[in-house]
């Protein structure tokens, strides 16, 4: 496991387009995810220790963000040839257990990943009603081992915001997790 840190993606980007399936075989675009409200798009994986650390809390604030009026998609673009924890059989089962009630797919090219600027697990991209990026970083300060509860405060704060058409006013700071696992050849500058 290599631990790396978000690539802080410029405020205002807009959000890139995708088409992605999810381990049932129903394809996910960010027009199908996407509310007028906002959206989250979150970089995920199966295996990562970040990624399941915070796995339920997830789950849980998601659910009510979403009964809120959020889009959310999570995306995982490890490459499953390489590690079978992260072929879509198995996100079905996790997603299960961690209560995700949210469109978790996969992302076998990893061209979602490399236009959104994503370089960990988890990585959480949060865009207003326009589709322009508003917050990108961490869900809070919990990290396996640092006694920090994850409670997604930081996360959460954003959410808040956007869905109260307001400026997000929290401080922004990157993610750290699992560096994506990229297929050979399909490293992105910023991996290295």
């Amino acid at each position: 496991m290599v631990a790396v840190q978000s690539t802080m993606v410029p405020l205002g980007t807009e959000a890139p387009p995708f088409a992605l399936p999810d381990p049932d075989g129903t394809t996910w675009t960010f027009d199908k995810v996407a509310s007028q409200r906002g959206t989250l798009v979150a970089f995920l994986c199966n295996r990562c220790p970040y990624v399941r650390h915070i796995a339920v809390p997830l789950g849980a604030a998601v659910a009510g963000w979403r009964r809120r009026g959020l889009g959310v998609v999570g995306i995982n673009s490890n490459d499953a040839q390489a590690y079978p924890d992260e072929l879509p059989a198995r996100m079905a089962e996790n997603a299960a257990a961690w209560r995700w009630t949210f469109p978790y797919v996969s992302d076998p090219d990893q061209r979602a990943a490399r236009g959104y600027g994503a370089a960990c697990t988890p990585d959480f991209f949060l865009f207003d009603g326009d589709r322009r990026l508003v917050y990108r970083g961490r869900f809070d300060a919990a990290r396996p081992g640092n006694g920090v509860p994850a409670t997604g405060d930081e996360l959460g704060a954003a959410v808040d915001a956007v869905l109260a058409g307001e400026e997000i006013e929290i401080g922004q700071l990157p993610s750290i997790g699992c560096n994506i696992k990229w297929k050979p050849g399909n490293e992105p500058p910023w991996f290295g």
